[in-house]
């Protein structure tokens, strides 16, 4: 975990379920994507429980082995491309994401989802606010994009908060020290997280804000 007494210098975010809010749009695709690579449908009356589920065992309940896991985050990508037009940022992220940098502090996307996609939804204004982009990681290989950000920024991992909306985002962060922050507006309900106690929990954009600025000395 980073420490408190380092003024907050760079916040990276996942992108979906934590900046966009797809979650409708992939529960609408989900089924289609399941016939075609072989894996268990997602039955309506599961969603709520899944969204209190911790991501590997999601996987391990739809069935999906996890030599398959790249091929199908390459067509749901492909698909999120071509439906990105129908996605929409959450409520109070653009505003979000002006304050932050308003404050001096930089930006970071870290995102299974590619950059194209993310730049499509964010728009070119709040895409301009982005200072690196580490994209295309592996469902279970965000670390090493963590990493990446800190050598493209030269960022000490005492200075950053990762904000994300699964528990592979906690862990992720946890591996490389940064401070694990969860976002309680995504897809997950908070029990998904509760076995990994994330360092610090947001229930809206606005407290995101109100965090950053008191940790930047802004």
């Amino acid at each position: 975990m980073a420490d408190p007494g380092q003024p907050l210098r760079l916040v990276i975010f996942d992108f979906d379920g934590t900046l966009s809010d797809s979650g409708g749009w992939f529960l609408s695709i989900v089924d289609q994507v399941a016939d075609r690579f072989g894996f268990n449908r997602v039955e309506p009356a599961e969603v709520e429980q899944l969204r209190g589920t911790p991501t590997r065992d999601v996987i391990a309940r739809l069935g999906i082995p996890a030599w398959k896991l790249p091929f199908i985050s390459r067509h749901v990508r492909r698909m999120f491309g071509a439906n990105s037009h129908r996605i929409r940022l959450f409520d109070g992220v653009p505003e979000m994401l002006a304050a932050i940098e308003g404050a001096g502090v930089k930006l970071a996307i870290v995102t299974s989802n590619s950059e194209a996609n993310a730049r499509a939804v964010l728009g070119p204004a709040n895409s301009a606010r982005i200072a690196w982009w580490a994209c295309g990681a592996s469902l279970f290989g965000k670390a090493p994009r963590f990493r990446k950000i800190l050598r493209m920024s030269g960022m000490p991992a005492a200075h950053c908060l990762s904000l994300g909306d699964e528990t592979r985002d906690i862990e992720a962060a946890r591996e490389v020290g940064i401070t694990a922050g969860a976002v309680l507006w995504g897809y997950a309900h908070a029990q998904a997280f509760a076995h990994l106690r994330p360092d610090i929990a947001f229930s809206t954009p606005q407290s995101v804000v109100d965090h950053v600025l008191g940790a930047s000395g802004g």
